[in-house]
Formats: structure tokens, C-alpha cells, sequence
């Protein structure tokens, strides 16, 4: 019987490696979208967008591997129908394809700016390669870029954008980049960082319309009046999981498709990983639904061996990344809005090479570095895995060894 897996992103490629590494041997089926082959998200906004790395290091795995493990790579095709009971998904050309596990591994899509104009030319998001392909030549053009959104991605862009020599204006709603995330202390240094290096951020405001000439984007007003003159606009306002799917075919949907910490569905024999999967996590004692690189590498080799019928609880902290100008940060744990009530920093915040805790009730639920990679992110997630209650004092002080907190 068929494994199928929908969705031709990190982990669904990463799942489909999983199971031959685990002995499957029987036929794979991976569904893809998109006319490229998998591949990895982060650089789009990162190094290839630098121009720093080539196109070809983005890929998951070299156009060869897929036949030579015998993976029925189906590029350019969409899932349009999933039938649980019948074990079958339809596809768009009218296939049903019998499965005995299915893995969705269907990924998000970026949530869409609703603005008179937001439909202009010009008017620009990033999630697929294509997408950075056009943002890449668009900044390599100089000029004037609004990025709307301070998030990871947006922020990312404007350092981009900056590197490659345009004039950059960010435009949030909220008081700090990344203020819902990180915490006004912490994000403060964000802030601080694209000012030193001339991003005009426009914070506490939205967007009112995009104005164009000829039906391209040529300014922006604010939600404060402001006019700006633009040569291109790119959103980055968050991204939806892509439900539509399971949600039709009757599947549990908390944001997102939800699933057990094996990864299962309220279906039979099918499976969720990645962005699109809110995960019962056995750690963190709830459910939650990560967008980022790490979860996708992690979680499509997890559903994997789930599906194989191993035991597992997938119980992965989540991990990010950032690389913004010289400021390099990695995160590890779970701090949402109102899950911690302490931010405790150590070392040199001013000079961008620290260490920040989110504490809740004296225990660090997430942490991360700014610039130290000598230690890392490693001693960090073993700090938020121990679960153990911490001075904060001691903790802030940073002659006192990390491991004697």
C-alpha cells in the first residue's frame, strides 16, 4: 500500500527521506504544489536574499534523489479532495490515490493586506521561491521598498533591502518590532538596530491605501495620513495554515489541523506536521502551532516514524533563528503573550551580545542569545528543559556561571 504525503515543503521532504532510512519500502507518493522541488524556507529571506547564497542551496535534496529513492515526486499538482473513510485523496486532475498512511504537510500562506490598492503591481509577499526571486530583483534595484509588518520576515527584508542600497520604511501597528513576541525590553534592540542603519520605522500605524500609476504601487498612506513614495510595497502581516483540506474532510481544526503528540489526526491513518499541525505538546502541556524552520526539519521525520507505527511524542521546544545585519539570535522555548511575567537579560544588551530569559513563576520557559556563539543556543535549551526554579539576580549577573544559576 501507498504512503502519501501532501505537501511539498522541508517536512514533507524530510518525512518521505524518513521512511526509506526506516526500511520502507514500498511506493511514496509526495504531492506538491509548487513547479520547484522542496526546499528550504529561511534563506528566501535570508542569505539568498543577500545574495550571499545561491538559488541551488535552498533545495532539500538534489533533483536525482527522488528517483534514485524511488519517491514519486508529483510537482505542479494540488490535493483537492481527502476521503478518510475510503483512504483516498483526489487530485486535480481527477486522480484518487488509495493510501494506507497520509501525512498533510499542507504549510501556511501569508495572510493578506486588505487595503484600497493592495492588489497593484508592486504590491509584494514572500513564501515561495518565485516570490523571492521577484523581491530579489526588486531590491537589487535600489529604490524606495515599504515593508508592512515588523516581524521576522518583514524585518528581515528591510535589512535586505538595506543591503542591497534602498531607501527602507517599515510600517507596524504595534509600539516595537516584534513587541508581541519578544517583550517591549527585548524588542527595543530591534528597533534600535534598523534606526542605526537608516530604516525609517513607522510604529503605532497601518496602512490606509496603496496609491499607483499605471497599476503599479507608487506610494503608501499611513493609517495616520502620512504619504510615502514607494517603488515597491512587501507585506509581511503572518501567515494562516492552509486547513482547507482536512478541514472539508471533516478533521479536527484548532488553528490548524490538530493532532496527538504522535502527530495523528481525528482521522484513521492520517497524520499532520509542520506549520499547517497544532500539536499536542507532552512538554509544554498544550497545544501549539509553530511556524518555524525547526519544526518542519523535526516534525515531518516524527510523523514519519509515527506513521511506521513507532512510538513517539513529539516533544521538540520550538527554535528560531534570525540574521539581521551583524545581529545573529537563536530562541528556544514557548513564551506567548501573557505565558511568562519576568524578561531577565545578561551581558552586554547595548553592545548586541547577551542572553534574555522569559521567565514565568521563576522558571525559564524560553531563552535566547544575541551574538554569543560560543555557547550557543545548547546550554540554553537545557536551562528551559530542566524546569528549574532560577534567581533572577544570579541569573542576570553574568560572572556567575550559567550552570551554577
Amino acid at each position: 500500500m501507498t504512503f502519501v504525503i501532501v505537501g511539498g515543503g522541508l517536512a514533507g521532504a524530510k518525512a518521505a527521506e524518513t521512511l526509506r532510512d526506516e526500511g520502507l519500502d514500498g511506493p511514496i507518493v509526495l504531492v506538491c504544489a509548487e513547479a520547484e522541488r522542496p526546499y528550504e524556507r529561511p534563506p528566501l529571506s535570508k542569505g539568498y536574499m543577500l545574495g550571499s547564497d545561491e538559488r541551488d542551496t535552498a533545495f532539500v535534496h538534489p533533483e536525482s534523489w527522488y528517483p534514485e529513492h524511488d519517491v514519486d515526486l508529483r510537482l505542479g499538482t494540488r490535493a483537492t479532495a481527502l476521503d478518510p473513510a475510503a483512504h483516498e485523496v483526489e487530485l486535480d486532475g481527477g486522480e484518487r490515490l488509495r493510501y494506507e498512511k497520509l501525512l498533510l504537510t499542507t504549510g501556511s500562506t501569508p495572510r493578506r493586506l486588505d487595503v484600497p490598492g493592495s492588489d497593484l503591481d508592486g504590491v509584494l509577499y514572500l513564501r515561495e521561491l518565485p516570490d523571492a526571486d521577484r523581491i530579489k530583483d526588486v531590491l537589487g534595484q535600489g529604490g524606495r521598498i515599504a515593508v508592512v509588518g515588523a516581524g521576522w520576515i518583514g524585518l528581515e527584508i528591510a535589512a535586505a533591502a538595506r543591503h542591497h542600497g534602498a531607501e527602507v520604511t517599515v510600517i507596524e501597528t504595534a509600539q516595537l518590532p516584534l513587541q508581541r513576541v519578544l517583550g517591549d525590553d527585548v524588542a527595543a534592540v530591534f528597533a534600535d538596530l534598523h534606526r542605526e542603519h537608516d530604516v525609517d520605522l513607522r510604529l503605532g500605524s497601518g496602512v490606509g491605501e496603496i496609491r499607483g500609476e499605471d497599476g503599479r504601487a507608487s506610494s503608501l498612506v499611513t493609517s495616520d495620513g502620512d504619504e510615502i513614495a514607494v517603488d515597491a510595497v512587501v507585506v509581511g502581516v503572518g501567515i494562516a495554515p492552509v486547513t482547507a483540506l482536512g478541514e472539508a474532510a471533516g478533521l479536527r481544526i484548532e488553528d490548524g489541523i490538530a493532532v496527538d503528540a504522535g502527530l495523528r489526526t481525528s482521522a484513521p491513518d492520517v497524520y499532520a506536521a509542520g506549520d499547517v499541525a497544532a500539536a499536542e505538546h507532552p512538554r509544554l502541556g498544550t497545544r501549539v502551532r509553530v511556524e518555524h524552520w525547526a519544526n518542519a526539519l523535526k516534525g515531518g521525520p516524527a510523523a514519519a516514524r509515527s506513521m511506521l507505527g513507532q512510538d513517539v511524542a513529539y516533544d521538540e521546544l520550538p527554535f528560531f533563528f534570525t540574521d539581521q545585519y551583524d545581529l545573529g539570535m537563536e530562541y528556544v522555548g514557548h513564551a506567548p503573550p501573557g505565558g511568562y511575567d519576568r524578561v531577565v537579560t545578561r551581558g552586554d544588551v547595548r553592545g548586541r551580545e547577551f542572553q534574555a530569559f522569559w521567565l514565568q513563576d521563576g522558571r525559564s520557559v524560553a531563552a535566547m542569545h544575541v551574538n554569543l556563539w560560543d555557547d550557543g543556543v545548547a546550554p540554553l535549551e537545557e536551562l528551559v528543559q530542566s524546569g528549574r526554579v532560577l534567581d533572577p539576580e544570579r541569573l542576570a549577573d553574568p560572572s556567575v556561571p550559567l550552570d551554577d544559576v
